[in-house]
């Protein structure tokens, strides 16, 4: 039975990851918008990759529940690459969480009763979650550990406790690499692993977008004052990636790689840190 890579939100970096993980294998690539989802299949068909195209709606258990049948059907699942999401600028608070939050816990939780023994899935997070404050140990484990439905019900979680888009994302994206560490000891079951990356400012289309936009100086501040002094590239994070679920990183599980060129040290000890 040949192995199947899904990707969910197969843009930049979904694509650099699927590049460096996929050759030999069969891939999936799912999106929101499956015209997203064909021009990238496209791009990598041209490539010499053997490559099949659905939609999804990670905010529906449904709808991935329907993602994970059709991959189960080309193959045994070795490999998930979860890309997908919206960012502050896209959404409401309550629409990222329902997504980035609720969406990856959901991702997490049915692709982990399915996924290879020897299988593993990297989760595409960011250095927002990083950037928050500390939360309780009840709040960390309440967003490790709720069951995916009562997520959302999390009183800290409620309209009224979130400032914006921004904090809703960085809860988000604090829940997400805390959801992987838990989830880590999940698919242990099955001899399989998880880990997230949380990226900073990476060149893609979307990116470039914000850079230009009407918080294009605070990014462009950041890349500045940033100790590597530029931006990333979907390259790089692929390469990561690439050793998360490779043979050279079978000793690695429930971790959170932050990879932003130092963006969040200069935020918590430089020059990027908030005016008290």
């Amino acid at each position: 039975m040949q192995d199947v890579i899904v990707v969910i939100g197969p843009g930049s970096i979904g694509q650099a990851i699927a590049r460096r993980v996929s050759v030999g294998k069969k891939i999936l690539l799912a999106d929101l918008r499956l015209e997203n989802a064909q021009a990238a299949a496209e791009t990598l068909a041209n490539a010499g990759f053997e490559v099949d195209v659905t939609s999804v709606d990670i905010s529906s258990r449904e709808s991935v529940q329907s993602l994970v049948q059709k991959a189960t059907a080309m193959g045994q699942i070795s490999g998930v690459i979860h890309a997908a999401g919206v960012s502050p600028s896209q959404a409401s608070p309550q629409t990222i969480l329902k997504v980035d939050l609720y969406g990856t816990a959901l991702v997490l939780e049915e692709f982990g009763n399915v996924i290879a023994k020897g299988g593993s899935c990297v989760v595409i997070s960011s250095q927002s979650g990083h950037r928050l404050g500390p939360l309780s140990i009840e709040q960390n484990k309440a967003l490790a550990t709720t069951p995916t439905e009562d997520l959302l019900a999390l009183p800290f979680l409620a309209a009224d406790a979130i400032k914006d888009s921004l904090h809703a994302y960085q809860l988000s994206k604090r829940g997400n690499s805390l959801r992987v560490v838990a989830e880590a000891v999940h698919w242990a079951k099955r001899g399989a692993r998880v880990n997230t990356i949380s990226p900073g400012i990476i060149i893609t289309p979307l990116a470039n977008d914000e850079l230009i936009g009407p918080r294009g100086a605070e990014y462009r501040r950041m890349i500045e004052l940033s100790p590597a002094g530029r931006a990333g590239t979907p390259d790089e994070v692929g390469s990561v990636a690439a050793l998360l679920m490779g043979a050279d990183g079978t000793f690695i599980t429930g971790s959170d790689f932050l990879m932003d060129g130092g963006v969040t040290a200069s935020y918590w000890y430089g020059e990027l840190a908030p005016e008290q």
